[in-house]
C-alpha cells in the first residue's frame, strides 16, 4: 500500500499534535514517560540510543517493517523517504538486526531537506558522521557498514509495527531525546499534553524549593510529588 493511501489521523499541522509539539522547549521524555506513567499506560521503547541529533523530537510515526530477502522475495530496501511528511518520526521495525544497515547518509540527506523530525530503528544504521554533521537524529540498537541490500526488504510501510516490543500504529506521536523514546497513541494526545504540563508545573515548584533551601524531602512531600503515579481525569485505572 502507498503512503498516501493510508489514513494519517495526527498530521504534523492537526490540533492535538500541536498541543504535545509546543512542549518541545521546556520538557524531557522523562517527564513525558512520568505523564504516561500518571495515565496508566507505557510506552516506552528502550534498549536504543540516541547516535546523532540533540534535543527533544515530537512527531507523529511514519512505520516501516523489513524482512529478511529470500529466493522468492527479492526486493529492495525501498525509496520511501520521498513519500514521508515533514514532521513525522520514522519508525523502522528491522526485527532488532544489527548484522545489516537500513539507513545511511544519503536517506539522512533527503529526510533533513523535507523536514522530518528524525528516525529510530529497531536495528543498524550506518554513516553516522554523515547524520551528525547536519543535525539529524536517530536513534539505533547498533551501527554496521553492511548495507541492507540483498539480506533484508521492505515488507510493509504505513503499517503497525513493534519497535522494541512497543506496539506503534501510524500515527501515533513518538517522543524522543537522550534518555529514551516514548510513544503514545494518537488518541491520548490531549490527555497527555495536560499531564505534562501538571507534572511540569509540579517538578517546577519542587526545583524552585530546593534551590531556596528546603530539603528534597519536604519539598517533594509538599508538593505531592511521590503521588505523580496516581490516575487524575483522563486517564484510567
Amino acid at each position: 500500500m502507498d503512503a498516501d493511501e493510508v489514513p494519517y489521523p495526527n498530521s504534523p499541522g492537526d490540533v492535538s499534535g500541536s498541543l504535545l509539539r509546543s512542549l518541545n522547549d521546556t520538557v524531557t521524555c522523562s517527564t513525558i514517560a512520568d505523564a504516561m506513567d500518571a495515565l496508566h499506560r507505557d510506552g516506552a521503547v528502550t534498549g536504543l540510543r540516541r547516535l546523532t541529533g540533540s534535543g527533544l523530537v515530537v512527531g507523529p510515526a511514519f512505520t516501516l517493517r523489513y524482512e529478511v530477502v529470500s529466493a522468492d522475495s527479492p526486493g529492495s530496501i525501498g525509496d520511501f523517504v520521498d513519500d514521508v511528511p515533514a514532521g513525522a518520526v520514522v519508525m523502522i521495525d528491522n526485527a532488532g538486526r544489527d548484522w545489516c544497515s537500513v539507513w545511511g547518509d544519503l536517506v539522512t540527506t533527503v529526510a533533513h531537506a523535507r523536514g522530518v523530525a528524525g528516525t529510530v530503528i529497531d536495528g543498524a544504521c550506518r554513516d553516522v558522521a554523515g547524520s551528525a554533521e547536519i543535525g539529524y537524529s536517530i536513534w539505533a540498537a547498533a551501527t554496521c557498514v553492511k548495507s541492507g541490500r540483498g539480506r533484508v526488504r521492505l515488507a510493509a510501510m504505513q503499517e503497525p509495527v513493534t519497535v522494541r516490543g512497543t506496539s506503534v500504529a501510524p500515527g501515533d506521536w513518538v517522543c524522543a531525546d537522550e534518555s529514551g523514546i516514548v510513544v503514545a497513541p494518537a488518541g491520548m494526545v490531549d490527555a497527555l499534553a495536560t499531564e505534562i504540563r501538571r507534572i511540569d508545573d509540579l517538578e517546577g515548584r519542587v526545583l524552585a524549593a530546593v534551590r531556596a533551601g528546603i530539603p528534597l524531602s519536604e519539598a517533594r512531600a509538599a508538593n505531592g510529588y511521590h503521588r505523580l503515579g496516581a490516575c487524575t481525569q483522563g486517564g484510567r485505572a
